[in-house]
């Protein structure tokens, strides 16, 4: 036994919790990932945006990975920007008005929408139209996505951010290792704490992200059934 698991006998729980902790933050971050790039692939195909898909590198760091992450967010960000720019330099301000009125049709603003992009690409499709509506009108997609990016960013400045994604086949303590670094073993209960916090609203993040692009893509297998 570990003399410091003799010094802190509540040591080799710890121990383990570090590592069950670590390995959620990844299956979370995966998942991320995983919805990140369906959105992708509805800005790529309907809306002529050429966003590269993105990996989870398992050579890389949590925040190489978070780093990685954030930037193709904040892409999909700017997109969306730029498709609220085009409608309202080519749109009389009351039509513009209308797309963001929650009173007004959906059909109506698809029908505004379409109409902005037969102008710039010289046809468009009613799902095109209906994904910029979608986009346009998520404030829960634009708060989750900005919200997700700020908890990434403190997840990769942590002391989390310096651990590899690879543990999986390692030994007990080369894994604890891996995740502790310098750190003392004496301070487990503050690397495992430091974990509960960044997991916890990372998770919660994570799900609302995850919802908001369930509900953009959701709409467009069911418009192209």
């Amino acid at each position: 036994m570990a003399l410091s698991d003799l010094l802190y006998p509540d040591n080799p729980k710890r121990k383990q919790e570090l590592i069950h902790l670590h390995q959620e933050l990844l299956d979370c971050m995966s998942t991320n990932f995983h919805a990140t790039n369906e959105l992708v692939g509805v800005l790529n195909e309907h809306l002529g945006c050429t966003i590269t898909p993105i990996e989870m590198r398992e050579s890389s760091t949590v925040k190489e990975n978070c780093e990685n992450i954030i930037q193709v967010m904040s892409e999909i960000q700017h997109q969306v920007q730029k498709i609220d720019s085009d409608m309202k330099d080519k749109l009389e301000p009351v039509l513009y008005q209308k797309l963001y009125d929650i009173k007004e049709p959906e059909l109506e603003k698809i029908a505004i929408a379409q109409r902005v992009f037969s102008i710039i690409f010289g046809e468009a499709t009613s799902t095109a139209a209906m994904v910029a509506i979608k986009l346009l009108g998520s404030n829960h997609l634009t708060l989750t996505v900005s919200k997700l990016i700020g908890v990434l960013a403190q997840i990769g400045a942590s002391v989390l951010g310096g651990v590899s994604i690879t543990i999986i086949g390692l030994g007990l303590e080369m894994i604890l290792h891996a995740i502790l670094g310098a750190v003392e073993r004496s301070q487990l209960l503050t690397a495992v704490r430091s974990y509960e916090k960044h997991l916890a609203e990372f998770k919660a993040a994570s799900e609302k992200y995850q919802r908001a692009i369930h509900e953009v893509t959701s709409l467009v297998r069911q418009q192209v059934q």
